[in-house]
């Protein structure tokens, strides 16, 4: 168990400039503002973001975007000094390792790449995600929504060949039947909108699962005609302070879940 700090935790949010889904930043910033940590974004060049606007306003933003109480959050964290200076993950000084946790957003607009992409930020995963090992006695905790779990996938286990730093883990990400049948209906009038790699790549599920050590380790969640596929659905992996969720539906979840790592390592009393 590692020692309780007399300051709050700290909790960074890497972000692409552009194109993330604003229930997935904005929700999560709200309860970790809220349950007293401390809190930094970090984008390519440290330039501020904006999250995706079709998920703001308009027709699909109405039909398939933020509710009201995440359009409130998002318009009050970017009104917040931390949103307004992000710190610039190029830069040689920036270091992962400085935080208690990692939350890594998802969204389907083709900005997300920046993030899923980085080198610099699969370099710093590399050496944060081992410190998330329940037997480290680190209490790092990391997070991870949608396409922020496609960043792991991207990020290579430096012992084994072809699979992701998370290949141990049970973990959930953007489920195949959930992105193929939203880009299906809505393909007439956004086009590959919902397929941030073009309409023939892979689902995020198979992005996600390839790399793992064995596909029965990604967990779907609730079917579509469960009639329990809009509530929240959360993998804590029991090896690893690691919370994975599916889609927006998930993030507060996923920032509840992420807080009590932190609580139970010892390392935050609220």
């Amino acid at each position: 168990m590692s020692a309780v700090s007399s300051s709050p935790p700290r909790v960074l949010i890497p972000l692409s400039t552009n194109g993330h889904d604003p229930t997935e930043v904005a929700i999560p910033y709200a309860y970790f503002r809220a349950s007293g940590l401390k809190v930094d974004f970090a984008t390519p060049s440290g330039a501020p973001f904006v999250c995706d606007p079709r998920m703001l306003a308009g027709v699909t933003g109405a039909l398939l975007g933020a509710d009201a109480k995440a359009k409130q959050a998002y318009n009050d964290m970017l009104a917040s000094p931390e949103a307004k200076a992000p710190l610039n993950w190029s830069d040689p000084a920036f270091n992962m390792l400085d935080y208690d946790l990692v939350l890594l957003p998802g969204g389907h607009e083709k900005g997300v790449k920046a993030l899923i992409e980085s080198e610099e930020i699969h370099q710093a995963l590399t050496s944060f995600f081992p410190l998330t090992k329940r037997e480290s006695g680190s209490g790092k905790v990391l997070a991870a929504i949608c396409h922020g779990v496609q960043v792991l996938a991207y990020t290579p286990d430096p012992t084994v060949q072809g699979k992701s730093i998370i290949r141990a883990c049970n973990t959930t990400a953007l489920p195949a039947f959930m992105e193929s049948g939203i880009t299906t209906v809505t393909r007439p009038f956004l086009g590959d909108y919902y397929r941030t790699y073009g309409h023939d790549s892979p689902t995020v599920e198979e992005y996600v699962a390839r790399t793992l050590d064995d596909v029965g380790q990604f967990k779907t969640g609730p079917g579509l005609w469960s009639g329990r596929v809009g509530q929240p659905f959360v993998v804590v992996e029991e090896r690893y302070r690691y919370v994975s969720g599916r889609c927006p539906f998930d993030a507060e979840e996923v920032a509840k879940k992420a807080v009590a790592e932190l609580k139970e390592s010892g390392k935050f009393v609220s």
